[in-house]
């Protein structure tokens, strides 16, 4: 199973930016699909994800702003964000959990493609 994430960048507040994970298709079919993000210092927390059934789940931080979908044809998980903030800056992971419900809790999930760093800044 392997995940990859791509399309972090330097952006300025209020402005926008999404994300790419490819993922092998059996994964992409089979299983739930979150994005996480990270600052040094803290924990990895759940922002967004999709269920295998296509149910949207969202960080109440983030409700309003970012939203993730599937390009099932591609085998693509998008993070689309918008009105970003300083406090958005972090490294952002994709993940896929066997689950086909989402769930907030990072352990769930068993394949992980490496970070991609957004830096929201003026």
């Amino acid at each position: 199973v392997q995940l990859q994430a791509s399309g972090g960048g330097l952006v300025q507040p209020g402005g926008s930016l999404t994300l790419a994970c490819a993922a092998s298709e059996r994964t992409f079919m089979n299983y739930g699909m979150a994005w996480f993000r990270q600052t040094p210092g803290k924990e990895r927390e759940f922002v967004v994800g999709v269920s295998g059934s296509g149910t949207v789940t969202h960080a109440d931080s983030v409700k309003d702003r970012f939203t993730a979908f599937r390009e099932k044809s591609k085998s693509i998980f998008y993070l689309q964000m918008n009105s970003l903030k300083p406090d958005d800056t972090a490294d952002y992971y994709c993940a896929a959990t066997p689950l086909m419900r989402i769930t907030t809790v990072r352990d769930d999930y068993l394949y992980w493609g490496h970070g991609t760093l957004v830096t929201v800044s003026s």
